[in-house]
């Protein structure tokens, strides 16, 4: 299983939102769990790092993983 496995600077908020969608396709999380899900795929020392660029953002742990995924285009629209 692919985890978050990065250096403290090496979090931003595009690589946790791609992470986040790789977790999403791949059906390991569902977009309606909340964002606090998260921390059982990313090591407990780095999900603080996590959290504060999440929390600068303007997200909160509290609020759906879907909220994180850009708008997604559907190719039968």
């Amino acid at each position: 299983m692919k985890t978050l496995e990065k250096t403290a600077n090496d979090y931003s908020i595009n690589m946790i939102k791609d992470e986040v969608r790789h977790l999403v396709e791949k059906g390991t999380v569902s977009r309606h769990q909340p964002i606090y899900i998260l921390c059982q795929y990313i090591p407990a020392r780095e999900w603080v790092c996590v959290e504060c660029e999440l929390e600068k953002c303007d997200y909160l742990l509290r609020d759906q993983i879907g909220d994180l995924m850009s708008s997604e285009n559907w190719d039968n629209d």
